[in-house]
């Protein structure tokens, strides 16, 4: 009993530098307008001291260029809304948020999680709290509200401890949040930003929000059965039996699935079924004009549009569903759903304004090039060239997750010297986008600083207020953080010896 008192004195401690570290750095609209800053000030320098090298493809010396210059003041101010507008994360994102926010706000999404998870035999409540936990990430954020919260109530009911349920559901919705047996909008996200960065190597490169769904569809199903393993084997045990407060009194009906909701999630599985079977109807001809080239799947003008075919999906069901419940009564409903939908994106979009800036100023200044060259030669002589430099990659993404949240931001800021050093080592910008998803996933759920941290603080209270607090929290959490590392780290490594396809088109190597 003393030596776990000591551990979690020793994690406390831990977790008051992380907060303390956290709690310096500025808002992340702030810090990317330092980086902006300081992007111009390293041009200066750099470009006067002569710093270049030479492409290793087609052996042109690359430069630093100023942007404290004439030339780059000129560029600056010509290119700063063509930077913003054209930055392709930003409309992938938003057209996605227009099908996947429908769909919430109608209630669909808050419906179909707990009609899974209700439904499921008290032996599988575990697994259904992890598969919908991970796989919520398809409504974005929205299952880190729900999960966690219903997991808890769920516990409660079948007289486990509730607060292992919202532990395991917030473990799931965070620590798993990149994986999914759907294409989701972080898929759209991540590779908006990262064919921006692999288009200074190799101008014209598409990369589709599909390349990294194989790697994505195995995760979900092995994280599930590992995170209910975690919870079974290290984290009921630790929590102990759960003694409820004498005031404490749980809404019976806070979370049943009422008829008409039932209702409205079968007309809207029967409209899902009939619009991907329209999809494969029309797919099947050789000669269909979303076939590629000698009528190939891989690749695809299909694979390459396929964020229109998914929001055109969620507006199906989510219309068919708001109709159904009477979210929906007439055809105007529909646009102002999707208006307070894209509400929820202003910080976003304000984000990205800078994002997008600081992205063509790294590329334009060639600092990035030259950051990939020089780490791509240095890990050639390392030889750490292989799996060592893509769990490096991993390992990176990972502690500075634990300090800005955005993962938007952090690939925004990694994306321009990761993608070059890997394409120039020979491996493909959606294996370094993977690598970093991992690393971007297995944090979320212990760090301070995520945005939602408070909020699970306050599902713990509703069920014992003296354990609502960073270090309970935390030493919960911690079991399911590590554990997807390692086993993420070894699916990771199967893939590589392997040389599995990560996703339709998407491979290992360039």
């Amino acid at each position: 009993m003393k030596v776990q008192i000591e551990q979690r004195s020793m994690l406390n401690k831990f977790l008051d530098f992380v907060e303390r570290s956290g709690n310096k750095l500025p808002h992340p609209f702030t810090l990317f307008v330092i980086l902006c800053v300081v992007v111009m000030m390293i041009s200066l320098v750099a470009s006067h001291m002569g710093i270049s090298v030479i492409h290793p493809i087609d052996g042109q010396e690359i430069i630093v260029k100023n942007l404290l210059s004439g030339d780059g003041l000129q560029w600056m101010v010509l290119n700063l809304i063509s930077n913003f507008t054209g930055f392709a994360p930003l409309g992938l994102v938003l057209t996605m948020v227009l099908g996947i926010g429908l769909a919430e706000k109608v209630g669909f999404m808050s419906a179909f999680m707990k009609k899974v998870m209700l439904g499921a035999p008290e032996k599988l409540l575990l697994l259904s709290v992890f598969f919908i936990g991970i796989v919520g990430n398809i409504a974005s954020d929205a299952a880190i509200i729900i999960v966690p919260p219903l997991a808890g109530a769920l516990f409660y009911g079948t007289k486990r401890n509730p607060l292992v349920g919202i532990a395991a559901g917030y473990a799931a919705a965070c620590a798993g949040f990149t994986a999914n047996i759907f294409i989701a909008g972080t898929d759209a996200l991540l590779a908006g930003i990262t064919e921006e960065a692999a288009q200074t190597i190799q101008p014209g490169i598409e990369v589709s929000p599909a390349v990294n769904y194989y790697f994505m569809i195995a995760s979900t199903f092995v994280l599930t059965v590992v995170g209910a393993y975690i919870t079974k084997r290290f984290v009921e045990p630790q929590a102990g039996e759960y003694i409820p407060e004498e005031d404490f009194e749980l809404a019976e009906d806070e979370f049943k699935v009422s008829a008409i909701e039932t209702k409205g999630l079968l007309r809207s599985g029967i409209a899902s079924l009939i619009y991907w079977m329209a999809i494969v109807i029309m797919l099947i001809p050789q000669d269909s004009p979303f076939r590629g080239e000698g009528g190939t799947l891989v690749p695809s003008p299909f694979l390459r549009g396929i964020v229109p075919f998914i929001l055109f999906w969620f507006i199906v069901i989510g219309v068919v569903y708001g109709i159904t419940v009477g979210t929906i009564r007439s055809e105007s409903d529909v646009p102002k759903l999707m208006t307070k939908a894209m509400e929820g994106m202003a910080g976003y979009i304000v984000l990205v304004f800078v994002i997008a800036q600081f992205v063509q100023y790294f590329n334009w200044t060639n600092i990035g090039m030259i950051l990939a060259v020089s780490s791509a030669n240095l890990i050639e002589t390392l030889g750490w060239s292989g799996l060592p430099m893509v769990l490096g990659v991993l390992l990176v993404s990972t502690v500075v997750n634990i300090f800005i949240g955005s993962g938007a931001a952090k690939w925004a800021l990694l994306s321009p010297v990761f993608v070059p050093m890997f394409m120039l080592l020979g491996y493909s910008p959606e294996y370094a986008q993977l690598a970093y998803r991992i690393g971007d996933s297995v944090t979320n759920a212990i760090t301070p600083m995520f945005p939602y941290f408070p909020i699970v603080l306050g599902f713990f209270a509703k069920y014992d207020k003296e354990k609502a607090k960073i270090g309970t929290v935390m030493s919960m959490v911690m079991p399911y953080t590590i554990a997807f590392m390692v086993v993420w780290m070894i699916m990771l490594s199967v893939w590589h010896i392997l040389g599995l396809p990560l996703g339709p088109g998407g491979s290992i190597l360039l």
